[in-house]
């Protein structure tokens, strides 16, 4: 698996953890929450309801996987500091993104709810970047 930098993995995890809180709190907690419905009490249609902490504890293991691979990816390929950004960024708008719009185009969801959606990806793909730069 090569040298993977596992403070850059953590703290990689943890800042795309923190951007979530400000992107679906403060940024566009409101426009996000009317996008898919939500009306202050009951999600829409059939809903699976999990604890506050499943959820966020699910959403970091997966957001510690994607930082994984990223740092796995840096190990093996060795990259210039403007090269990890293009790639971390990279993984963001053309994987992440894309995978995300096919996702929401079978489910028929809107088009505001996809942006708000795929900037958090990107923006925070940079951002995971920057900690793997500013770490190694």
């Amino acid at each position: 698996m090569g040298n993977v930098n596992l403070l850059a993995v953590f703290a990689g995890a943890i800042v795309f953890f923190a951007l979530g809180a400000l992107w679906y709190g403060p940024l566009f907690g409101k426009a996000w929450k009317r996008a898919i419905g939500f009306n202050g009490r009951d999600l829409p249609g059939p809903s699976v309801r999990h604890p506050a902490w499943v959820v966020m504890t699910l959403a970091f293991a997966f957001e510690l996987l994607i930082a994984l691979t990223l740092g796995h990816q840096f190990a093996m390929t060795g990259p210039s500091p403007r090269a990890m950004m293009m790639i971390a960024v990279g993984y963001g708008a053309m994987l992440m993104v894309p995978a995300l719009g096919i996702h929401y185009l079978f489910q028929m969801r809107p088009g505001k709810l996809f942006a708000i959606d795929a900037g958090y990806f990107i923006i925070g793909m940079a951002l995971m970047g920057a900690v793997f730069v500013s770490l190694s």
